[in-house]
């Protein structure tokens, strides 16, 4: 779907300043802003995942080991910068700044594909696509967390999740539309990779203009594998096993 999580997103565990007192009558203008740019964000993506491995093999002749390469890379370059953005978010305060980079390589690399002519170029798409998606989901729910309050911490993560899935299912449902309609166009196919980075860009447009960052204070803690003990170690060791043995999604397009 639009945003599978493995429990590794980092939402902040510094103290942020109280929600204001007009928050408390409802989520606040933050948290619904940031549940649409989910919802778009998702749709965008699941727009084109599940023509990527017809497009891999059809249009790039692209063969399966390479799919895999491809794919296999996303994955590791999202789990890794996840790490990396929510030390950052929360070391240098620049959570709007963070995920609007991260929306933004995506949507560029969404609609950069439709120009893709070689397996080197959806191999670079891929990684960057990877990179945006790894950048903006940490400090997108430390901003959904720091805006909500505690009391509604729940509530905002039920509606930001929920946006996120409908974005996921009208996604599929739009791109098969498009497709029928295209049906006789030689190049649908980029055509559709055109309309995913459009819509790939209204979280741009949502982040710029409704989300607000309060002023937080500056996590001083530094990176270490001292963190990386007891129970924690323990589940990174078995989601490393999973992901180690959890093939593509791609392949289960292709055979389908």
């Amino acid at each position: 779907m639009g945003t599978q999580s493995t429990g590794l997103e980092a939402v902040s565990t510094k103290q942020e300043p109280p929600a204001p007192s007009g928050q408390d009558a409802g989520l606040g203008r933050n948290v619904i802003a940031l549940g649409w740019v989910a919802f778009f964000g998702g749709m965008a993506q699941d727009m084109i995942q599940p023509i990527l491995p017809t497009f891999y093999t059809q249009v790039l002749g692209l063969n399966k080991e390479f799919i895999g390469l491809i794919e296999g890379s996303l994955t590791t370059v999202v789990s890794l910068m996840k790490i990396g953005a929510g030390y950052l978010s929360d070391a240098l305060g620049l959570r709007k700044a963070i995920v609007f980079l991260g929306y933004a390589l995506s949507a560029i690399a969404r609609f950069s594909f439709g120009f893709a002519g070689s397996g080197a170029a959806a191999f670079g798409l891929r990684l960057t696509d990877g990179t945006g998606k790894g950048l903006k989901d940490a400090p997108r729910d430390a901003l959904v967390a720091g805006s909500a309050g505690g009391r509604k911490l729940g509530f905002a993560f039920g509606v930001q999740r929920t946006l996120d899935t409908l974005g996921s299912v009208a996604g599929p449902l739009i791109a098969y539309g498009l497709l029928r309609l295209w049906i006789n166009h030689a190049n649908k196919y980029r055509e559709l990779f055109f309309v995913a980075g459009l819509v790939a860009a209204i979280p741009l447009v949502i982040i710029g203009l409704a989300v607000r960052e309060r002023k937080a204070p500056i996590s001083t803690t530094r990176l270490s594998l001292s963190t990386l003990r007891g129970p924690f170690a323990a589940f990174l060791a078995v989601m490393l096993l999973f992901t180690l043995g959890n093939s593509s999604d791609a392949f289960l397009i292709l055979r389908a």
